[in-house]
């Protein structure tokens, strides 16, 4: 097969890809990123290709496997945060700091406090919410159902906000 002929059917196998795409990624940018990766790829690779087998489960064949390799890519990079130090990835809000930090050494105290003040229930599953877990890898680790996780994350935040309203803004 001629790079020409192989580039005539990719081209028209190309249009299938999207639907398929869309299932994977759930998203359209996504999908559109990911058919252009595989096209990309079936053209770098066209020489592995074996005349007389079928094009279309080959193409599909990479866009499934560069799909998964980027999910793991995602979940690897979310995955290798300590999370043994929680109170060292807070961030303070600008408004707060002052010239000589004062102001936002208060601010950092009450929140680590107020966090600390949480039951022990709700604050591992936050926190980890908080540092880039998903829910469903802190109700594996957690080992309790994906339910149980965002209705403590979802009390952890209301708790937090009750304590620490002096901070709202106009409220």
């Amino acid at each position: 097969m001629t790079s020409l002929e192989f580039t005539d059917q990719v081209q028209k196998i190309s249009y299938s890809l999207k639907p398929v795409a869309m299932n994977l990624t759930r998203d359209a940018d996504d999908a559109k990123d990911l058919v252009q990766e595989t096209l990309l790829k079936a053209m770098l690779n066209k020489d592995k290709f074996k005349a007389g087998t079928n094009l279309k489960a080959w193409l599909y064949t990479i866009m499934r496997n560069t799909f998964i390799n980027n999910y793991n890519k995602i979940t690897k990079r979310n995955s290798n945060i300590d999370s043994t130090e929680y109170f060292q990835y807070f961030n303070t809000n600008e408004n707060y700091i002052t010239h000589n930090g004062a102001t936002s050494d208060f601010v950092v105290t009450d929140i680590n406090e107020a966090i600390a003040g949480l039951s022990a229930d709700y604050r591992t599953p936050f926190m980890m919410y908080y540092i880039g877990y998903k829910y469903l890898e802190i109700a594996e680790k957690l080992q309790i159902p994906i339910g149980t996780v965002k209705n403590r994350i979802h009390i952890a935040r209301k708790e937090l906000k009750q304590a620490l309203k002096t901070y709202a803004p106009g409220v």
